[in-house]
């Protein structure tokens, strides 16, 4: 055999063997809208241990009985995932690589959507779902309210819902039958009480406010707020803007408030995609890190550095790893077992003492 012909057919059956590594090893359908990004996954399945159920979780239980429906095997049944933005943020990054990983881990059939940060859109790809054929849906929702077409179509199938990381609007154990996130008032509890320690107590902060219309903006300013109020209250909140959870608009938003607040204490970013703006905002006007305090909720190594190099003060985390507690609800429930209708996960946080040993905890 010439050198030539010897080296084309190990060529094909290389490239045979790694399509069909690659197809065992996802166990997946890919929509239109599935990221085509294989280190989506990897990240996903090497992470996914990190979520656990906090010990203060209460709440009503949700079973077959009282939502409708029939057992079903989850192992090739057919799951319909709706990611509400494109995986340019971390935090959805590595929810989505969760989410594939514990799918292929079960045998499941997945189907993905991506809303790219649309609401028609999200409302529009969970019906195409319904209608491919999804057995169980699992959403993270874009915004709280406006599901209501979505969740009709879903009722007259008989179609367990659970959604992670945002709540809906609607009733437990008939709309859907289980919410799995932070409590994310308690998260702005948190974060006010590292601001506290890094100002002192005394100041004028800032908040960069998350994406309206969704329940984590609401209950992480509530809980902010509210704990500054009852524990610090010569710290004043002396400016609030939406940054839309985006690193862009962070900065832009931040460089508005450098201008109008040149003495800022302190800023409170409601994600680490925001504060990172902030960073870089600070940076391009000439401050120096830790002039201005920022504390931010995530969790994302890039937050976690900024720790590291004295930019950011605190992050307090929110696990996006939904994975394997997800398609945990939904075994359990179709099996005929009673879940909860209101899954709390338990979040850690990261500080000036243990950013730099933990930095490979975060994603």
């Amino acid at each position: 055999m010439k050198p030539h012909a010897r080296l084309t057919i190990t060529k094909s059956l290389l490239s045979v063997g790694l399509v069909a590594t690659l197809a065992l090893s996802t166990g997946c359908a890919k929509s239109e809208d599935d990221p085509a990004d294989s280190k989506d996954s990897a990240s996903g399945a090497t992470q996914d241990s990190g979520q656990k159920i906090a010990e203060n979780t209460t709440g009503e239980k949700c079973g077959i009985d009282a939502y409708g429906g029939k057992k079903l095997d989850l192992k090739g049944a057919t799951v319909g995932f709706s990611q509400s933005e494109k995986e340019a943020n971390p935090f959805r990054i590595a929810e989505t690589a969760s989410i594939k990983a514990e799918a292929g881990k079960r045998s499941v059939k997945l189907l993905t959507a991506n809303a790219q940060s649309q609401f028609s859109k999200q409302i529009s790809d969970v019906q195409d779902l319904i209608a491919k054929g999804a057995d169980l849906l699992v959403i993270a929702p874009l915004n709280s309210d406006g599901w209501g077409p979505v969740l009709q179509q879903a009722s007259a199938k008989k179609i367990p819902i659970v959604t992670i990381d945002r709540k809906i609007n609607a009733e437990p154990c008939k709309d859907y039958i289980s919410f799995i996130g932070s409590d994310f008032t308690e998260q702005g509890k948190r974060a006010a009480d590292r601001m506290i320690e890094a100002t002192g107590g005394k100041g004028e902060i800032a908040i960069l406010l998350g994406a309206p219309g969704n329940n984590v903006t609401t209950e992480r300013t509530k809980g902010f707020k509210d704990r500054v109020a009852e524990k610090a209250p010569d710290l004043k909140v002396v400016f609030e803007q939406t940054g839309e959870f985006a690193r862009e608009k962070g900065q832009s938003v931040t460089e508005q408030l450098i201008q109008s607040k040149p003495g800022i204490t302190g800023i409170y970013a409601e994600n680490d995609e925001m504060g990172l703006g902030a960073v870089n905002a600070l940076k391009g006007a000439g401050k120096k890190a830790g002039t201005v305090k920022i504390v931010t909720i995530d969790g994302t190594r890039n937050a976690v550095q900024g720790i590291v190099d004295g930019w950011i003060h605190s992050v307090v985390e929110s696990n996006p790893r939904f994975g394997p507690l997800a398609f945990q609800t939904l075994d359990s429930f179709t099996k005929g077992e009673e879940v909860g209708e209101n899954i709390v996960i338990q979040d850690s946080e990261y500080t000036q003492g243990n950013a730099k040993g933990d930095l490979g905890k975060a994603y």
